[in-house]
């Protein structure tokens, strides 16, 4: 990203404001900060679905003008095709992306992600037969059997339980640490102790603007109940929340001005 401007057609205020931020390959970074931040714009332009009123997003040195199957996204708010089953919902997703593939590999392919993610039993189940927690276990098997170079996931577990959400951030964790091929991950959250235990950097947004860029310095895989009693985490965790209460600061004397 590079000199990134945002701003709605209607609106002379910049969204997102001289943005500069380079990801590198096979890492999981974390964007971070309050609601309205532009966290989701920034993600959004990533996956092609906005551009920029100015500057340029690349990978691997190629300009981004739209959607690509380089890219594929999860949504907090469940993206699931409601006509078809959880099965043929992934099998879309492969299709899309690997069209040179047989009607045979598409279905084992489906099959294979839909075990990974521990909903085999339930492929045959439409959307609405599924709770919140397990659509977005299809819509994650989806996203990776598609085996984009980038994962993008906005608040993905934000509409979830926090016992089924630990579950899910656990799973996401294992299968991109274990993959051959280890994916670029952009994950939008507005949850610390998410942020710590998923990101290899966690990046800090105020409104518009990236204001920390933080290192996570732990080894891969993560066991959750170890992980929040490292000598570490609440240093980082008291870190960020500071950043949380100073941009609140920030906002209550811009309104008083």
């Amino acid at each position: 990203m590079n000199h990134l401007f945002y701003s709605y057609k209607d609106n002379t205020e910049l969204v997102l404001d001289d943005i500069n931020l380079t990801i590198e390959n096979g890492e999981f970074v974390c964007i971070i900060g309050h609601s309205g931040c532009g966290k989701s714009t920034l993600l959004r332009i990533l996956a092609g679905l906005a551009l920029p009123t100015e500057g340029e997003v690349s990978i691997d040195h190629q300009l981004i003008r739209g959607p690509g199957t380089d890219r594929s996204v999860v949504f907090q708010h469940y993206s699931l095709f409601p006509w078809l089953t959880a099965k043929k919902n992934i099998k879309f997703g492969i299709q899309q992306a690997k069209k040179n593939l047989s009607k045979q590999q598409v279905e084992e392919l489906a099959v294979e992600y839909l075990k990974k993610v521990g909903m085999e039993n339930a492929k045959d189940k439409y959307p609405y037969q599924l709770s919140g927690g397990m659509q977005q276990r299809v819509a994650i098997a989806r996203a990776l059997a598609m085996d984009a170079e980038i994962l993008l996931l906005d608040e993905p577990f934000g509409a979830i339980d926090a016992k089924i959400r630990r579950g899910l951030q656990l799973l996401l964790e294992s299968l991109w640490y274990y993959s051959e091929r280890k994916k670029n991950v952009v994950f939008v959250t507005h949850d610390i102790d998410e942020a710590i235990f998923l990101a290899d950097r966690i990046i800090f947004m105020r409104p518009g603007k990236i204001c920390a860029d933080i290192k996570i310095p732990y080894a891969r895989p993560r066991n959750q109940a170890e992980f929040i009693k490292s000598e570490h985490y609440e240093r980082l965790k008291n870190e960020l929340r500071e950043l949380f209460y100073l941009e609140a600061e920030l906002d209550e004397n811009e309104e008083l001005l």
